[in-house]
């Protein structure tokens, strides 16, 4: 599979991820937060593992190693986000996640020794700049909650990386399926000590459960581990960048609230940010890139591995 191909079903997650708020608010009604993220992911690997049976019969313990430590990760993000929901506004919320974005190439520099090109120092910058004009409100003071989004922004940075490798040594598709039962786990530990699990009845309740569930867990997360073999885990950070993006339009359309033009700024600066980061230079003409390799000039053919 080509990069291009592999960040474009990077890209069709983030439009998953970016309606899953509609529906977790619509879940939250119905049941409470460590249920619900056990009902996602439960359910999410029991369809997963239904459906792709066959190839799980090809499991190994390198794969369950893996897949145990990336569900924990999961599990963390969302139970990070939801405690921190409690005591900091959403839009601080959307912002501070969105960190992941600048997480995954610091973590990838400090810990991998990897350094990004210009190109993607640039794509970050300016997709971090329009992510605080599209969430980040008057009011900055930092609370507790703020602390629990940056703790789930670093989680989800390191899920990030640690699937990239990860898939680098297990069966990516196996590696995405047992991941969700991990994180289903978690969840019901964690529901049966501090809450009192059940099932949804109501059907909003359903519909956020199982929309949850298939599309944005069973389909989005093993797309993302398959997709991962062919980019890099700062390509992948960056693309998620657009989920507040993707929110803020399904708010307009579903929600029916209003974009500021500060929010339609920030909206166009994270466009931008991606658009510079995917960029290749190969359309320019010859005697440009000719010129651009000269010894005194920067040569804009640069990598695009970390």
């Amino acid at each position: 599979m080509k990069q291009y191909k592999a960040d474009l079903i990077i890209l069709m997650i983030t439009l998953f991820w970016g309606s899953s708020y509609l529906f977790m608010k619509m879940g939250l009604d119905s049941v409470e937060p460590f249920n619900l993220i056990a009902l996602r992911f439960g359910i999410a690997f029991i369809i997963s593992a239904i459906v792709f049976h066959k190839r799980l019969r090809t499991l190994d313990r390198q794969t369950v190693k893996h897949s145990a430590l990336l569900g924990l990760f999961l599990f963390g993000v969302f139970a990070s986000i939801m405690i921190g929901l409690k005591s900091t506004s959403t839009s601080n919320a959307g912002f501070l996640m969105s960190l992941t974005v600048i997480f995954v190439p610091v973590i990838s520099a400090i810990f991998l020794k990897n350094k990004p090109d210009k190109r993607l120092v640039c794509g970050v910058v300016l997709a971090l700049t329009g992510i605080g004009f599209l969430t980040l409100k008057s009011s900055s003071a930092l609370h507790v909650g703020d602390l629990w989004c940056i703790l789930a922004a670093l989680l989800f940075a390191i899920h990030i990386i640690w699937t990239g490798r990860s898939t680098k040594v297990a069966d990516s598709l196996n590696l995405g399926i047992i991941q969700l039962g991990f994180a289903g786990v978690f969840g019901l530990i964690f529901s049966i000590i501090f809450e009192t699990p059940h099932l949804p009845v109501t059907l909003p309740g359903w519909t956020s459960v199982l929309v949850l569930s298939i599309v944005c867990s069973a389909i989005g997360f093993i797309l993302q581990a398959i997709a991962q073999q062919y980019t890099t885990p700062t390509h992948t950070g960056l693309i998620f960048a657009l989920e507040p993006v993707v929110a803020a339009l399904i708010g307009i359309i579903y929600m029916h609230e209003t974009l500021s033009l500060q929010g339609y700024i920030g909206a166009g600066l994270v466009l931008l940010g991606v658009t510079i980061s995917e960029l290749k230079w190969s359309w320019l003409p010859a005697f440009t890139r000719k010129k651009a390799a000269h010894p005194f000039t920067p040569d804009l053919n640069l990598p695009s591995e970390l």
